[in-house]
């Protein structure tokens, strides 16, 4: 039975990562048949990535009233809703209105499935949950692909994909009462924190805790940096190393290929090795295949930068989200997942935009600088939240002396 349950939220993680990617891929023939210049899918993007954002924020009281199985049931139907308007919509106007159940649901999903499996499973589900993820964002393109190639149609893409999520939701419909079920029979988190370690006796609002701003950082530069690898890493091959466009598209699907591999991989390395030493590790790894992109090097050691840095980041994002409830405590872990999907989602919003605002003022040689400079602070915040908690756990051992 756990089994099974384990794989009905790897399933909601595919669907999950499926509409990710789809509009990049349907977009050039999008904006032909609805009359719209290039530049419109950017507003697109901005309304999915702004309800992601908001219903992230307000996740925490969400959850904790209705639960994890009802939240997630709820939002799978409303991204099922946003794709298959989609598939009907007749202007850009209309997609809109659709992006915004489909940003909300998307949201709520990643937030609530992030906490529950970082509160009741160990890390190496977590790292395996997003190789799931990595699954969907690569089979929402291969589908809108065939639906384009073979129908000309991307409007088929979305019907397909809005099937599948209602597929899921029916799924989880009949499969609600395993959520409490599990959830009991769960290990439970090794806390570093808790509301009685807090110097007020009062009860403490969870972006109040020392730390947590921190961790919020983190997820924003680790965003930034991995969108902004996928977002203009075909731009960089092609002006900086004089790679043909399709050649360029290819090794950045490489890079996305490495993340999700290094996941799968990650998950059994768990079972040895802390998160914290897989996320300096990664950190490090992807410090690396950045810098293979600055050097003067054949185009070859390119595709290996970017390959190598997509391993690095791998284990970064739910190593860190697993870390989350041991940090910080069970009690205010919904709550602060919420607040770091929320700046994870604006990292990977306005991040890469400034970089191609920068570029475009000076060169697209600065990309891996970008990159570099993005894995840094993300290091730097991250190290900096190691140390408050080993000094939080020396002052926890002080107050509580054996005899």
């Amino acid at each position: 039975m756990a089994t099974f349950f384990l794989m009905i939220i790897y399933l909601a993680f595919i669907s999950l990562g499926l509409p990710d990617s789809v509009l990049g891929a349907a977009w050039p023939v999008m904006q032909g048949d609805l009359g719209e210049p290039m530049d419109r899918a950017g507003l697109l993007f901005m309304t999915i990535a702004a309800g992601t954002i908001i219903s992230s924020l307000a996740s925490g009281k969400i959850l904790n009233r209705f639960g994890t199985g009802p939240v997630t049931l709820v939002s799978c139907l409303m991204t099922a809703g946003g794709l298959l308007g989609f598939s009907i919509a007749p202007s850009l106007i209309w997609l809109m209105i659709c992006a915004i159940p489909l940003g909300l649901g998307a949201g709520a999903i990643d937030t609530g499935l992030n906490n529950y499996v970082a509160i009741h499973y160990k890390a190496h589900h977590m790292s395996w949950l997003h190789c799931f993820w990595g699954v969907g964002a690569t089979l929402g393109p291969i589908i809108m692909a065939q639906s384009i190639s073979a129908e000309n149609s991307w409007r088929n893409g979305y019907l397909i994909i809005a099937l599948i999520q209602l597929a899921l939701a029916a799924i989880l419909f009949f499969t609600l009462p395993l959520w409490k079920r599990a959830a009991g029979k769960s290990e439970p988190v090794k806390e570093e924190t808790s509301e009685a370690e807090q110097p007020s006796g009062k009860p403490v609002k969870a972006y109040k805790i020392k730390g947590v701003h921190l961790a919020l950082f983190s997820f924003l530069f680790y965003c930034g940096a991995e969108a902004a690898m996928g977002l203009w890493g075909s731009s960089f091959l092609v002006d900086t190393k004089g790679l043909p466009a399709a050649t360029a598209a290819q090794w950045v699907s490489l890079y996305y290929g490495g993340i999700t591999v290094g996941r799968l991989i990650t998950g059994f390395i768990t079972l040895k090795v802390s998160n914290r030493m897989l996320i300096l590790a990664g950190q490090g790894i992807a410090l690396a295949g950045a810098a293979l992109l600055i050097l003067p090097l054949p185009a070859g050691f390119a595709l290996a930068g970017f390959v190598l840095t997509g391993l690095g980041l791998a284990p970064i994002f739910p190593c860190m989200m697993h870390e989350t409830p041991v940090h910080f405590g069970k009690k205010h872990s919904q709550a602060i997942v919420g607040y770091q999907m929320a700046f994870a989602f604006t990292g990977n919003t306005f991040l890469p935009p400034l970089l191609g605002f920068a570029s475009y003022h000076t060169t697209m040689g600065i990309f891996p600088l970008f990159i570099i400079a993005a894995i840094a602070a993300m290091l730097f915040s991250s190290e900096r939240l190691n140390q408050l908690m080993k000094e939080k756990r020396k002052v926890k051992e002080g107050n509580h002396p054996a005899f």
